[in-house]
């Protein structure tokens, strides 16, 4: 047994990213771990019902010893046991993020040695969280350029409070990966998008649309939303917009909330995809976030440019180097556009 790793998670972004990633890492190294002040700058610190999930999750899929499991709790010790891949159910049981969750156990699985599926439920598009339509338009194809073999589907939206949403994910083992370089992004060409609300009117959605036309009409590409109604367990709206350039694309979205005007819920997405594209990255500040652990078994050299350098960006990369020889450079500083540059390891994960 390797000897056990002592992580602060105060530190950076100090939130339940650092606990999601530092479970992927420890399930795919074999590296126990344990973790102190855990969302401890947090008005409600330590592990909340959606982190609970998360390290059950982890812990199903390793057969991991685990200690500190409670709610409230700030301090975790997780020793894996291995890799067992296979179909797992994963219920939230609030309104907690399945994004979230499947991005603690998917990069796991990707190299086990046989397929698995994953049925996961509760907030599919909730606050503080990448919805299921990013993950489908923005993570997923990159994702799988890098080699990665993740495929997800949608049986019912879940928003916040209620959740209830339904995600399937398929993952099959991964063994040819590839590194990414998006650089430059080129012209402009069109702006895609989705309006769609669940057991509400479709109004809501038609007004969503009208207002996410009329605040990027000046961009003079081609804009083309569709307005939608989804199978859902519960009301919500929202709408997810995606700028396409000739090497890259970048993605913002919005949630609708009680009393929140669907104008509101279309100015948000529009004006974080606006300010994306006015600060000239060739990806949004999110992809790189999701993209640094999946890169960094990628054993050669990634390179990003980022319309904004994340703070959650730096903390993933700070937590990677307690488990991996890897090496991470940035050009730029936080809150700023910028280039992450990974080389990735050559470790031979577990199985």
């Amino acid at each position: 047994m390797s000897a056990m790793i002592e992580i602060d998670a105060s530190f950076g972004e100090g939130g339940g990213q650092i606990l999601r990633s530092a479970l992927a890492l420890s399930v795919i190294t074999g590296k126990p771990m344990r973790l102190t002040h855990i969302r401890a700058r947090r008005p409600q610190p330590g592990l909340k019902p959606q982190h609970l999930k998360a390290v059950e999750a982890a812990a199903q899929i390793s057969a991991a010893r685990v200690e500190g499991a409670a709610l409230g709790s700030q301090t975790l010790s997780f020793e894996p046991q291995g890799l067992k891949a296979g179909e797992y159910i994963f219920d939230i049981g609030t309104a907690g993020s399945v994004s979230l969750l499947l991005q603690t156990v998917y990069l796991p699985l990707s190299f086990a040695d046989t397929p698995s599926r994953l049925t996961l439920t509760g907030g599919t598009h909730v606050p503080w969280s990448p919805c299921y339509h990013y993950l489908a338009w923005q993570w997923l194809p990159y994702l799988n350029q890098a080699g990665y073999r993740v495929e997800c589907s949608l049986e019912l939206a879940g928003f916040y409070p209620r959740g209830g949403g339904i995600m399937h994910t398929n993952i099959q083992p991964s063994r040819h990966l590839s590194p990414l370089r998006i650089t430059q992004r080129g012209r402009l060409l069109r702006i895609r998008g989705l309006s769609a609300v669940g057991r509400l009117d479709r109004s809501i959605a038609e007004r969503q649309c009208r207002q996410a036309l009329e605040k990027l009409g000046d961009l003079a590409v081609p804009l083309e939303i569709e307005v939608a109604e989804v199978p859902s367990a519960s009301p919500g709206t929202f709408i997810v917009l995606q700028a396409e350039f000739e090497y890259s694309r970048c993605c913002a979205f919005a949630l609708g909330a009680r009393h929140k005007p669907a104008e509101k819920v279309a100015d948000e997405a529009a004006e974080e995809l606006r300010m994306a594209i006015e600060q000239g990255g060739a990806t949004d500040a999110w992809l790189a976030d999701q993209l640094l652990l999946p890169l960094a078994f990628v054993p050669d050299t990634s390179e990003l440019s980022v319309c904004r350098i994340s703070r959650h960006l730096l903390t993933n990369a700070v937590l990677l180097r307690h488990f991996l020889p890897v090496s991470i450079e940035f050009e730029g500083e936080a809150d700023e556009p910028g280039i992450v540059r990974l080389r990735g390891t050559t470790l031979v994960p577990v199985s």
